[in-house]
């Protein structure tokens, strides 16, 4: 069954494409949320206009996140995390931290466009990739260092 897309569909099309999908995808899922509509020429006259406008947004945040991706290649994330004498951490390290760091820094990412298997719990030095899109990413070193503790000296 073809129908026009009202919205983005993840790993379906944009806004005013008309796609095949299967006829039960469409009458139970995309249709009901209003996703999708059946094309006809009042339909893809009123959405011409709107598919054009998103189009160039479109191109305009890919050229904004290939600026990001190449401006944040190679940079180094250093977060300090309570840690004991042999390294282990007292928690973990996860996406957040390390977004936050590389934003303090100046650039511009989000927490979800870090990509870790899983959440670091060891001082180290680690390579994490930055996923801007599907086929857009970024590599950055980032080095966990245990926190310094201040100590207090009793005042005489």
């Amino acid at each position: 069954m073809k129908v026009l897309l009202c919205q983005d569909v993840r790993k379906l099309g944009w806004f005013g494409d008309i796609v095949e999908v299967n006829t039960g995808y469409a009458r139970n899922y995309l249709l009901p949320q209003g996703l999708a509509a059946v094309p006809t020429e009042a339909n893809l006259k009123s959405l011409a206009k709107e598919k054009a406008k998103r189009a160039e947004h479109r191109i305009q945040e890919r050229k904004r996140l290939k600026a990001a991706a190449a401006a944040v290649e190679g940079a180094e994330a250093v977060v300090a995390a309570k840690a004991n004498e042999l390294g282990h951490l007292f928690g973990s390290v996860g996406a957040k931290e390390i977004a936050g760091n590389l934003r303090e820094q100046g650039f511009e990412v989000a927490d979800d466009v870090v990509q870790l298997p899983e959440h670091i719990k060891q001082v180290g030095t680690y390579t994490v990739t930055l996923k801007f899109a599907e086929d857009l990413t970024a590599t950055v070193s980032v080095v966990v260092v245990a926190e310094q503790e201040e100590i207090n000296e009793p005042a005489d």
